[in-house]
């Protein structure tokens, strides 16, 4: 027994999955409890595998009589992919306890929407992460990441009666390609100069600093553009949220990670020394993309959109951390390197478990709500407690509000760029405190969006008649919600047990340990030492615990208060539209920040027919679009089209012209051979 046999029981029960899905249109159980069973089962071998490959700080390897006849599949598990196979198996597992509650949904639609499509993709797309996770070689690696984009194309397409489901998967699958083919050139160059498609021989290549250069601009944009990363994340609040919810967590919570271990694999595995100016490339575009990302954010009401955009937020956090940790280890700087590191990592891990948490709970409004925009919600939380507390441990996580997980990674981040004064450069001196800065305002607006959030969609008054409708979800939707919640809880009470158990990643690539961040014991996280900075999360944890209960307490010894109906300012009774929306609420930053959006506001008065002199009504119509869509993809949109007309005036209809053309053709060919 070994950590890759777990790795395979994982993948074979994925295509398992995926495989008794085919009988799901016959029989919907197989669905609902059998393939849902079977993923998640294979999430749990997937944790204990990884889990025990990154303690253990071993590596295993095997090869498989597959794939190209003079070459195998190079299989390999090692410590960074047992930590992303532990990310990827905790969201399966969660999916697995979700997917049967919420596919009841699905049910009633059968005729238009295949069960078989849904749990075979499903099933699919699982396997290819697990085995991009397990590629030791660069041709496993492409048909496993092609697995991963098409089966999760389908999924984005699942509803495709729907225009605008249809186009998002379009999109998604286009630039899912492009960035596939940016990924296979980078492998090129490292083959070409390794004299193999193995990891191995990759490792063992000699480059020189313009061809690493290359190789690694190659990567970084096929690798970011399937991450999200600012001007690349187009395709991702399109794709997002038109999937089924069970499916958005898994996008967005793994699948991206999976881009960042493509990442971290390629850069700090394969390519060998790195070079300062990659890691300041990967800094400013990560803080681009936080800033930007939760900017995106704010300005939406559709609450999976919004989701969707914070992905991009969160991505760029862990690509802040990425790009210090490139900067201070070309600088030869070991443990701020590795700090940076360990910061990207953990956030990594962070977001998976709170994005998942977000994208169920949006699911679990959806299903029982039918609402998707938050101006149709609003007082949820008396209909649907349950979610209501597991969707605010979210909020609080993705806030980076102590003492859940959010706040560690990005306080990591933070004692990470504050070890600018050891580089040598002035420039990099003074670049990587403005980072922190823009680190530090987009947590601001991160908690500030999902305050509107939380307030709207749960607190207040029902806005609609399918909000007071609804209802507390099932009990597996709510035992995978809980679950998330708990580890989001865990995992930022007790951090200093998980930099304990990465550091096996950081000996791996860089030959070294993680810093003395646990000298001091398990209650105090102490990243370069106790004297420059220190955190102890179960002393918050339990300050917090001890105001609640002296909160409690003083309000049961309180005297009995008479219960009324808040003060109406004598306007007569307060009713939803008397309430702030989810527009209104961004209205002063959509202001401050107006030039990041491209923002058409219009308010038109319709006068009255009687008294044309008085405003009968007043409607506002109030459109922001994203520039990066406007100013790069639209111009390549046309310039496309265009040329796609003009190619199409050769097509005559004449055979004549066409026999010409195929006789030219030949002779050109003719000529380039000999």
């Amino acid at each position: 027994m070994s950590p890759l046999v777990l790795a395979y029981l994982a993948l074979l029960g994925a295509l398992a999955s995926a495989a008794l899905s085919l009988g799901a249109e016959r029989y919907p159980g197989l669905l609902r409890y059998g393939s849902f069973a079977l993923l998640g089962a294979s999430g749990i071998c997937a944790v204990l595998g990884g889990a025990w490959v990154l303690l253990s700080g071993g590596r295993h390897s095997a090869e498989l009589a597959l794939g190209l006849p003079w070459l195998g599949w190079q299989l390999a598990f090692d410590p960074l992919s047992g930590f992303f196979l532990i990310i990827v198996g905790l969201l399966v597992g969660a999916v697995s306890l979700y997917g049967p509650g919420y596919m009841r949904g699905y049910l009633h639609r059968r005729r238009r929407e295949s069960l078989v499509a849904l749990g075979t993709a499903t099933g699919l797309f699982v396997a290819g992460m697990y085995l991009v996770l397990l590629a030791a070689d660069a041709f496993v690696f492409m048909v496993a990441w092609e697995l991963m984009s098409v089966a999760s194309y389908f999924l984005v397409a699942y509803q495709h009666q729907h225009a605008a489901n249809r186009r998002a998967a379009l999109l998604y699958l286009l630039m899912a390609h492009v960035g596939a083919l940016a990924i296979l050139l980078g492998f090129g160059v490292l083959a070409a100069k390794g004299n193999g498609f193995t990891f191995e021989a990759m490792r063992a290549a000699t480059l020189s600093p313009t061809w690493a250069s290359i190789a690694f601009a190659l990567a970084f944009f096929g690798y970011g553009m399937k991450a999200g990363m600012v001007p690349l994340h187009v395709w991702l609040p399109e794709a997002h949220p038109v999937a089924p919810s069970h499916i958005s967590a898994l996008m967005s919570g793994v699948m991206l990670k999976v881009a960042i271990y493509g990442l971290v694999r390629f850069c700090f595995d394969l390519l060998g020394e790195l070079q300062w100016q990659w890691g300041m490339t990967v800094l400013v575009i990560g803080a681009a993309s936080a800033l930007l990302g939760v900017l995106y954010a704010l300005m939406q009401h559709d609450l999976k959109r919004l989701l969707a955009y914070h992905s991009v937020e969160n991505i760029g956090i862990i690509l802040m951390g990425l790009g210090l940790s490139i900067i201070f280890l070309a600088n030869d700087h070991q443990v701020a390197g590795i700090l940076a590191m360990l910061a990207a990592l953990y956030h990594t891990l962070n977001h998976a478990l709170f994005k998942g948490l977000l994208f169920l709970g949006a699911g679990a409004v959806l299903h029982s709500s039918h609402e998707a925009d938050l101006n149709n919600m609003g007082g949820l939380i008396r209909r649907m407690p349950h979610t209501a507390l597991y969707f605010l441990v979210g909020c609080l996580a993705i806030s980076g509000l102590p003492p859940l997980n959010g706040f560690v990674s990005e306080w990591l981040t933070f004692q990470a760029t504050l070890q600018a004064p050891v580089l040598a450069s002035g420039v990099l001196r003074s670049i990587l405190p403005v980072t922190a800065a823009v680190l530090a305002l987009s947590a601001a607006l991160a908690a500030a969006c999902f305050v509107k959030v939380y307030g709207v969609a749960f607190l207040g008054q029902a806005r609609s008649r399918h909000t007071k409708r609804a209802r507390e979800v099932e009990i597996g939707m709510r035992a995978a919600m809980a679950a998330l919640a708990l580890l989001c809880v865990l995992f930022g009470v007790f951090p200093t047990t998980v930099i304990g158990a990465l550091g096996s990643i950081p000996l791996m690539l860089v030959g070294q340990g993680p810093p003395s961040a646990t000298t001091e014991g398990w209650l105090w996280l102490t990243p370069i030492s106790p004297e420059i900075a220190s955190y102890s999360a179960p002393l918050v944890a339990l300050a917090l615990v001890a105001t609640a209960l002296v909160f409690l307490f003083v309000r049961w010894r309180a005297l009995p208060r008479r219960r009324a109906y808040p003060w109406e300012c004598g306007f007569g009774e307060v009713n939803p539209r008397m309430q702030y929306t989810a527009t209104a609420f961004s209205m002063p930053i959509r202001r401050i920040f107006a030039p990041v959006w491209d923002v058409e506001e219009r308010i038109e008065e319709s006068a009255d027919s009687v008294q044309p002199a008085q405003v009968a009504s007043i409607r506002h119509q109030l459109h922001i679009h994203d520039r990066s869509w406007l100013r790069i993809y639209e111009p390549i949109g046309r310039l496309v089209i265009t040329a796609a007309r003009r190619v199409g005036r050769i097509q005559t209809g004449s055979i004549h012209a066409y026999l010409v053309y195929s006789f030219l053709t030949l002779l050109l060919l003719l000529w380039v051979v000999t």
